[in-house]
């Protein structure tokens, strides 16, 4: 395999979250001393001397402009996909509505690909070309099958997407036509985790969730640098965020506690709360029972993209949501369509089923009283609702008339009637 060398960054090696063994920065997914799972480390002395406010703004307009704070950064950084910068933008009218005073929406359906995997698979992408991969693959719940696929188009190389048959249809054809070759496997996302882990074992592919997977993850922590950039260099004080795996709630906590030991931010971490679908939550149900374990779940959700039923970083987000002040809650399939009519409504950002699940979630912790009447709060949004219509299919009914203004003037007052008597 040919080496991609990439420039240098502040990353040191791989640790095991487990139990502290540090590796070089290779190939490598779970301790070979304990098999727990690995993370990146940093030369904080070299992050202290080399990343500013200042550098960061000068850098370009994507999530490279954090390459000190990433694995691995490109020599081109407009090679690939465009990814990061998502819009953060004020919702009055949704904080309105749930009796809040200042709530944020990060939209990451402003993405290549419409979420927030075009993050983590432009990190995997280019770590996998630095150690000299040509081939990439993946086990998905959707939106990774599609941002793999297309990102792997952008830069030439060859891709396998691994995901379950009954994904929904929108997704397989917005993943397929990349030119990809694409697999359905008969059996849930841990099915199909399963057999990716498998075939990495003796295939010379990178799946970017499985054997690149340290570095893969560390690209959802720039939803909190930008967060905070955004935000003028300030912090919220609540996110609430979407779990499926874990990685992306426990990621974005990692991003604010760098950005604050760094001194670029002042201020402490903000309370994060967890959304996950009620039926698969094992997460949050875990959190509910005081547990330090979660127990695995078979899925049985519309909310697809979170359908994880053996979240591999659930234990870390447990910690997480108890080190931070934070919840980790289940909301029901109703509550599902509910939130995504109710962002849609206030915000006109249609979000696909796993924002439906986040933005009830916000609702309960409105409802319940959890959030201050000054909090500043940021709602994450990772995929377009495009993706997953049928969810919501039965809620949209245009009205039917005859070409005549007659007809529309009693159409019209018709449904007025209905939502006056609702």
């Amino acid at each position: 395999m040919g080496q991609h060398t990439g420039r240098a960054t502040g990353a040191r090696g791989l640790r095991c979250k487990e139990c502290g063994e540090e590796l070089p920065l290779g190939a490598s997914y779970a301790c070979a001393f304990c098999f727990g799972p690995l993370e990146v480390v940093y030369d904080r002395d070299y992050l202290a001397r080399t990343v500013t406010r200042e550098s960061i703004a000068a850098g370009p307009p994507s999530i490279w402009r954090y390459a000190d704070l990433l694995p691995c950064a490109p020599d081109d950084p407009t090679a690939g996909l465009p990814v990061g910068l998502s819009p953060l933008v004020r919702a009055p009218r949704l904080a309105e509505r749930l009796g809040l005073s200042d709530v944020w929406v990060k939209n990451e359906t402003a993405n290549p690909t419409h979420s927030f995997k075009d993050r983590v698979v432009s990190v995997a992408m280019q770590k996998a070309r630095e150690l000299g991969y040509e081939v990439v693959a993946c086990a998905s719940t959707g939106n990774l099958a599609q941002s793999v696929a297309a990102h792997a188009a952008a830069v030439g190389m060859q891709s396998y997407v691994f995901i379950p048959a009954d994904l929904e249809p929108q997704k397989i054809i917005a993943t397929g036509i990349y030119g990809c070759t694409l697999v359905a496997v008969d059996g849930t996302y841990d099915d199909v985790n399963r057999l990716c882990m498998e075939l990495a074992a003796d295939r010379p592919w990178a799946f970017v969730n499985v054997n690149v997977r340290p570095y893969y993850s560390e690209g959802s922590k720039t939803l909190a640098y930008e967060t905070a950039e955004q935000l003028g260099w300030t912090l919220p004080d609540r996110c609430v965020v979407p779990i499926a795996s874990g990685s992306l709630y426990t990621k974005i906590h990692r991003g604010f506690t760098e950005l604050i030991d760094l001194g670029l931010v002042e201020g402490g971490v903000p309370v994060m709360n967890g959304a996950q679908a009620a039926g698969c939550g094992p997460v949050a149900a875990a959190f509910e029972a005081g547990l330090d374990f979660v127990a695995p779940v078979r899925p049985d959700t519309i909310a697809k993209s979170l359908a994880i039923g053996n979240p591999a970083d659930g234990l870390f987000a447990l910690d997480v949501a108890r080190g931070t002040g934070g919840t980790i809650d289940a909301v029901t399939e109703e509550e599902i369509v509910e939130g995504i009519a109710l962002l849609a409504e206030t915000t006109g950002v249609f979000t696909e089923t796993a924002g439906g699940v986040t933005t009830a979630v916000l609702r309960r912790l409105a409802e319940r009283g959890d959030i201050g009447p000054d909090e500043r709060v940021v709602l994450y949004i990772t995929g377009d609702g495009l993706k997953t219509l049928d969810a919501i299919a039965s809620r949209v009914e245009p009205v039917r008339i005859q070409p005549t203004v007659a007809d529309f003037e009693a159409a019209v007052a018709h449904t007025t009637t209905l939502e006056i008597t609702r």
